[in-house]
């Protein structure tokens, strides 16, 4: 209510702070619902995922396998990767190891980056949040003084009220960068464990291949 308020009475820069503050809230929400959704499904993909591989008799039959688990697309890039060939160019260049490495990285990359997407927005909210709310506070301040002091008569009543809502800014911008900065760490923790278990998965993956250790491509 009081932002509203302050809104109603305020001037165009205290109605772009405010506005802003709350189009940062608003996705920041939404990114930590859906990365919070997401994350949890691909924790427990990945290791349902590579349990199944291991599981399996050859890599085709495991990327079948691979596919009733892998609901977040974390793993089946991994093992498409690694079937992927292209002859005559610069990628079918060198040992097959080197060839697996690369395609394997590049592959993790892409992965990674997924897993990875909106992390740099919750860091912004965070980051400037606090800001936006000081500058509406001190614009809003500044603003109650001038009309306080043209009005002629200075109390504490009449600095007391407008002062007030001005610190609401400043509390809205906290609000605002609070729930981000903690669904960073926390997001950013989780992503951190699926990146470890992906880049071991893909480490094994490629001692597996390159030891030319039975595939459906040996049959």
């Amino acid at each position: 209510m009081a932002l509203l308020h302050l809104f109603k009475q305020g001037d165009l820069v205290s109605r772009l702070v405010i506005v802003l503050l709350l189009a940062m809230s608003v996705a920041s929400w939404v990114v930590i619902l859906w990365k919070g959704w997401l994350l949890r499904r691909a924790s427990a993909d990945v290791a349902r995922s590579t349990a199944a591989f291991w599981q399996a008799p050859s890599v085709a039959d495991a990327s079948q396998r691979v596919a009733a688990f892998d609901r977040a697309a974390l793993v089946l890039p991994l093992i498409a990767a690694t079937q992927t060939t292209s002859a005559g160019t610069l990628a079918a260049a060198g040992d097959r190891a080197q060839q697996l490495t690369r395609v394997l990285r590049d592959a993790l990359h892409a992965v990674l980056h997924k897993l990875q997407f909106g992390q740099v927005l919750l860091a912004t909210v965070g980051s400037t949040a606090p800001f936006v709310g000081l500058l509406g506070t001190v614009w809003g301040i500044y603003h109650a003084l001038t009309a306080i002091t043209q009005a002629g008569q200075i109390t504490i009543d009449k600095i007391a009220g407008p002062v007030g809502e001005a610190l609401i800014m400043t509390a809205a911008g906290l609000a605002v960068a609070i729930p981000a900065v903690l669904a960073y760490n926390v997001l950013g923790r989780l992503i951190g464990r699926i990146e470890a278990d992906l880049e071991g998965f893909a480490r094994d993956l490629r001692e597996l291949l390159a030891g030319h250790l039975p595939t459906d491509r040996d049959d």
